[in-house]
């Protein structure tokens, strides 16, 4: 939110300059996220002056020129060439001297006046209009000054113009009490006077001056959701003039970051960021049977918003009625018929406190964030309304012109009741970690408007009552924060000794491997992505593997594509995938660690209903495009599932994994077309990975293959804490290598030779690998060929012929006895 410097001024007794202002609101918890010095107008028109036109001739050279000269309470006056057709003599203008730079109104380039000549007359200067000086638009001629305007006296101090300074508060969503000027200096004086500033206050703008003027346009409200709106008043003003809002309101309502647009708009905004009370104008005249109704309208119910768009309401829109249509959505947006026009006159000015949860469910409903949304959503001050009502109508009789026609109207369920619970300043001290002072807490809390009701109850504790307006304080803990809040952090001292207990960690630790898989992918030529867990339900709609019912909803989501949990990340992948191949970038290499969620409704305990609730942490790994670019050295190569399958055993590998211990068998899911899965030893499902299905890939427009990969991280976790990673030192001897072409039945698989070899050869053999698979027409029916490598190593002696003659002899021994092998 910005603050204006010079705005927030006005509402707090103490002298600040802007930098102690900002360094203040920082400690107290309102972080200053910008500070910058603003000119209401741009240059601060330094080099412009008042100046009296002392004579008006024509140009000698030009029928439209005027040459004169002109008092700028120098020593002489300056002859200055004019085009104006309103130049005279005895005018009072603003008169720009030689080195002033101007800022045009509507963005054109800025000029600096220079000494010239003017068709060969010399000009010392220039009489301005409105728009050359950037205050105002028009351009009829040079801008007239009244006759008693000063000579000789800037223009800046002559047109009450201010250096300002925009102070960017980052408020946190519990923080909507200091969403107004007001708030800001409600801070300011209780941090003041918590530091012994007696004097520091909030200087509240007078409404005693209120009253009403006559009773000439009565308008009756019935309030007939008092759920929605527990608080709602009125009040008419009539014979209002629409026109500009003077300087001063619209200089503060640009420094807020609101655009002018006229009086009667102007005040309800000046108001908003004055008080964070947001107040709403109807055109009284529009206002059919005078009577508001605030109630709910038939679902379906169509009604136009002041942005021209038509919305169909649901039954549980708050909306504020004439006696025969709905005029404005509560609390969120008005209605394009019944709102503030070049032609008002007569306005109905309203003020309520609305039901935060109805605001937020209608606005997020509509997609509407609107400024009297974002506070009525967090809560503003429920007795302020009458005060600020009072306030607008001031202004409205002041800067328009109007009468107050109605007494104020009020309906209400009773005046809001403060949050009252105990406080204990011992348990306070403990939660700050020092021992303020019962005088210390007593004044914190005269200074954030927080009564101490009577005498202590019991002894120790007090019983305490915090406004309203602070929705965020309602417990202890909480009064806790704002107490240190406005002590200062920066005032607790670091203990000397700090005391710690022991705690258990779980080991391996989940986050260690996590990073442990994010480096080593990265490393390898991979790019991490970040997505939201909630997505779309139709991308579940006929899926087996992972069906729409087993999928976690969401009450009340933000919109269609959001309204279900995901349950697997391949949809985040190729929402990804599908960005970068849109923009010609299909060579991807991708991960990302997330959160899967699952329903099962044959799970629910009747004690326990979250039971049908899991989430699953897992890892998704995706290749797509070429795995090696084309270069002058290399042919370019596709991605394949052996891409994809190398990265695998890599991972596993790292982290100590057997990949031939793990249970690999074809994949059934209609995720994919071809795929396998791998389980641990405990029947644990470990991870799938294969191609995707052309109708995943149809569904985002992808003709290029995606190689996919989700392991349930959880269960890598719990399989790396059974498998310890051990070094040893290299051995000083040569390792042997020996190769066997093994003739088998199609059945037989690598895994099963190799743990018949490892069995066979426990001391000396080392690795098995498969390096070729022929399953071609020369072979006998049913029968394929096998061609295995064996690295034999002793790691105290160099190995013989003889022995690994003896090692390679037993091995084909095993193989046809177990295997039914015939070596080639």
């Amino acid at each position: 939110m910005n603050i204006s410097y010079n705005w927030l001024k006005k509402y707090i007794a103490a002298d600040l300059s802007a930098e102690a202002m900002a360094t203040i609101l920082t400690d107290i918890g309102l972080e200053v996220e910008s500070f910058e010095k603003i000119e209401t107008v741009r240059g601060g028109l330094q080099g412009v002056v008042v100046g009296e036109v002392l004579s008006c001739e024509k140009h000698p050279d030009s029928d439209h020129l005027h040459v004169t000269t002109v008092d700028v309470g120098a020593p002489e006056p300056l002859r200055i060439v004019c085009g104006a057709p309103n130049c005279r003599k005895g005018l009072k203008v603003l008169c720009a001297t030689v080195g002033a730079v101007l800022y045009p109104e509507g963005g054109d380039e800025a000029f600096k006046i220079k000494r010239s000549k003017i068709r060969g007359v010399e000009s010392l200067g220039m009489l301005c209009a409105e728009d050359e000086l950037g205050i105002g638009a028009s351009h009829d001629g040079i801008m007239e000054l009244p006759a008693d305007a000063p000579v000789g006296m800037p223009a800046k101090e002559y047109l009450h113009i201010e250096d300002d300074y925009l102070i960017g508060v980052g408020l946190t969503p519990n923080r909507v009490d200091a969403a107004s000027h007001i708030g800001v200096a409600r801070d300011l004086a209780a941090y003041l006077r918590a530091k012994g500033d007696a004097e520091a206050r909030v200087l509240w703008p007078d409404v005693s001056a209120f009253a009403v003027d006559d009773h000439a346009l009565e308008i009756g409200v019935t309030v007939e959701n008092a759920e929605a709106a527990p608080r709602y008043t009125g009040v008419t003003i009539t014979g209002c003039k629409i026109g500009p809002s003077p300087d001063w309101m619209q200089n503060a309502l640009r420094a807020a970051g609101i655009h002018p647009k006229n009086n009667l708009v102007d005040i309800t905004n000046y108001v908003l960021f004055e008080l964070g009370q947001p107040l709403h104008a109807f055109d009284a005249r529009k206002i059919e049977g005078r009577r508001i109704v605030v109630k709910t309208c038939a679902e379906g119910t169509p009604f136009v918003t002041l942005d021209g768009v038509e919305r169909k309401l649901s039954d549980r829109d708050l909306m504020i009625c004439s006696a025969e249509r709905p005029m404005c959505i509560g609390g969120v947006f008005g209605g394009l018929a019944s709102g503030v026009g070049d032609d008002t006159t007569d306005i109905f000015l309203e003020s309520a406190y609305f039901n935060p949860v109805w605001v937020r469910k209608t606005a997020k409903r509509h997609g509407l964030n609107t400024d009297s949304s974002w506070r009525f959503e967090r809560g503003v001050d429920p007795r302020l309304q009458v005060y600020a009502l009072k306030r607008a109508a001031l202004l409205f009789k002041e800067l328009a012109g109007g009468r107050i026609s109605s007494d104020i109207v009020e309906v209400s369920a009773g005046e809001p009741a403060d949050f009252v619970f105990d406080f204990s300043p011992a348990r306070s001290n403990a939660l700050i970690g020092k021992e303020l002072s019962e005088q210390t807490y007593r004044t914190i809390l005269d200074a954030l408007d927080v009564k101490i009701l009577g005498e202590r109850e019991r002894e120790g504790v007090w019983r305490v009552a915090v406004p309203p307006y602070r929705v965020d304080v309602q417990r202890e803990a909480d009064l806790v924060e704002e107490v240190l809040r406005i002590y200062g952090y920066n005032n607790v001292e670091i203990p000397v000794q700090v005391r710690s207990t022991l705690s258990y960690a779980a080991k391996p630790d989940r986050n260690r491997l996590m990073n442990l898989a994010a480096d080593y992918l990265t490393a390898g030529g991979f790019t991490e992505i970040m997505s939201n867990s909630l997505t779309k339900e139709s991308y579940y709609e006929g899926l087996t593997s992972y069906p729409a019912a087993r999928c976690v909803r969401i009450l009340n989501p933000l919109s269609a594509d959001l309204n279900v949990m995901r349950q697997t990340l391949l949809f985040n992948t190729m929402e990804a995938v599908q960005l970068n191949a849109n923009r010609r970038n299909g060579n991807l290499r991708l991960y990302e660690f997330g959160n899967c969620y699952f329903y099962d409704e044959a799970a629910r305990d009747a004690e326990k209903p979250l039971s049908a609730y899991s989430e699953q942490y897992r890892l998704a790994i995706a290749v797509t495009g070429a795995a090696v670019p084309q270069s002058w050295n290399a042919k370019p190569q596709a991605s394949s599932f052996f891409t994809l399958r190398a990265v695998a055993e890599k991972l596993l590998r790292r982290f100590g994994l057997d990949i031939y211990a793990l249970k690999c068998e074809p994949l059934q899911s209609d995720l994919f077309g071809d795929g396998i899965s791998l389980s641990a030893g405990n029947g644990r499902e470990l991870l799938q990975m294969g191609v995707v299905a052309p109708r995943i890939r149809r569904a985002f427009d992808l003709k290029q293959e995606v190689y996919y990969l989700e392991m349930n991280f959880d269960a890598l976790v719990k399989s790396t804490r059974k498998h310890r990673i051990a070094f040893e030192e290299l051995s000083k001897f040569p390792e042997v290598k020996r190769d066997l072409a093994l003739l088998v039945d199609r059945q037989v698989t690598f895994a099963q030779l190799r743990a018949i070899a490892l069995a066979t050869e426990r001391k000396l053999l080392k690795s098995v690998s498969l390096f070729d698979v022929y399953e071609g027409d020369k072979l006998p029916e049913g029968k394929k060929s096998y061609a295995l490598s064996f690295v034999l190593e002793d790691k105290s002696q160099t190995l013989t012929d003889k022995a690994i003659e003896r090692v390679m002899n037993n091995l084909q021994a095993q193989f046809e006895r177990q295997a039914g092998a015939v070596v080639r």
